[in-house]
Formats: structure tokens, C-alpha cells, sequence
């Protein structure tokens, strides 16, 4: 199945607290739940303005559908071709 980087824009969601964190990633959960296994939440990186979540997907849909779900912002989504780290260079 398909992998996608999905591009959040949150204005100051790096100053949230830890608890306003949680309750965002419950909300998604229960999203992910109702919506079966065809999708799932990898993780996700929080920046100041931004957070970058990784997810299994059958489509680009699937995660808007999740988005509009849970009340948060999918402003890029793009589909992972390859991935390479450190070990791609031996």
C-alpha cells in the first residue's frame, strides 16, 4: 500500500502543551478507527508551524477524508516513491 507525507499547517503548534497534543492525536485515532485498516498513522514530527505526518493509505482520499474527519488541515500531501538513509550510500 501507497505512503504519504502529509504537510499540516498549524500555526504555533510547537508551543502546544503535551496534553493539547494528545487530545489531537486521540482525535485522529478515533478517526482512524471508524475509518477501518485501509489507513494508518505511521507518526508524526511537530515543528513550530507545521506538522509532517507519515501514513499507509490505499489513496491520497483516504487521508482527506481524514483530515476533514478529524477538523485538521492536509495542506500537501505527496506519496513517497523511495526512501534512502545512510545505509543507501554502501
Amino acid at each position: 500500500m501507497p505512503k504519504f507525507v502529509v504537510e499540516r499547517e498549524i500555526p504555533s503548534i510547537g508551543q502546544v502543551s503535551a496534553e493539547e497534543l494528545q487530545a489531537i492525536a486521540r482525535k485522529s485515532r478515533e478517526v482512524l478507527n471508524a475509518m477501518g485498516t485501509s489507513i494508518q498513522w505511521v507518526e508524526s514530527y511537530v515543528t513550530g508551524e507545521k506538522i509532517y505526518c507519515v501514513y499507509i493509505a490505499e489513496n491520497e482520499q483516504q487521508i482527506l477524508d481524514h483530515a476533514a474527519q478529524g477538523g485538521f488541515p492536509a495542506n500537501r500531501i505527496c506519496q513517497i516513491e523511495t526512501m534512502i538513509d545512510p545505509t543507501t550510500a554502501e
